[in-house]
């Protein structure tokens, strides 16, 4: 079925991209907090809504003493499986392809992440001109960017295995009502 857009749909998808460009400028713009390299303790130290975030205020995972995930957690494993483990991997352990995201992300920021998966990233060193491509337009992974990251985080710190968790929070209503936003409805 072929979908016609009226111009409310191509001013929403026009708000939504010019949105992401400028939290992914704002943040990269701080620097993501932290500096490239910087370890920052992913330690969850208060929750928004039921977003967990570290002592920078960046996105980051909460895992109970019985293995339970917070739904970010969760639903990044969802969101990583669906979109990115094709290239990088299966639980972001890397293939012959791309790198391993869970060595990546102990020491990229939020704000390098944000930029890389928006923008997607060239490779200078070689004839192939995009390595990784943007997803800046795609809902599908914008829409899911901090889940995506919290799952890969949590990863990184061996704070959750390679399979899929097996107890979950509940899905936050804030989590719902930015979820619609995001995906037009």
């Amino acid at each position: 079925m072929r979908r016609t857009f009226v111009v409310s749909d191509v001013e929403d998808m026009l708000l939504r991209k010019k949105l992401l460009v400028a939290a992914v400028l704002i943040v990269a713009a701080t620097g993501g907090i932290a500096f490239a390299g910087e370890v920052v303790d992913p330690a969850a130290v208060k929750s928004e809504d039921g977003k967990y975030l570290d002592k920078e205020g960046n996105p980051t995972f909460k895992v109970a003493p019985d293995g339970t995930v917070d739904w970010y957690t969760y639903s990044g494993y969802r969101r990583y499986h669906s979109e990115c483990h094709v290239c990088h991997g299966p639980d972001g352990m890397g293939s012959t392809y791309a790198p391993a995201l869970t060595d990546s992300l102990k020491t990229m920021t939020y704000g390098a992440f944000l930029e890389v998966v928006a923008s997607g990233r060239k490779n200078v060193n070689t004839a192939q001109e995009n390595v990784m491509p943007a997803f800046g337009d795609n809902p599908n992974v914008s829409c899911y960017m901090d889940d995506i990251y919290v799952y890969l985080r949590a990863r990184a710190s061996d704070a959750v295995g390679r399979a899929r968790p097996a107890k979950k929070e509940d899905k936050p209503d804030a989590y719902t009502q930015a979820e619609k936003s995001c995906m037009g409805k």
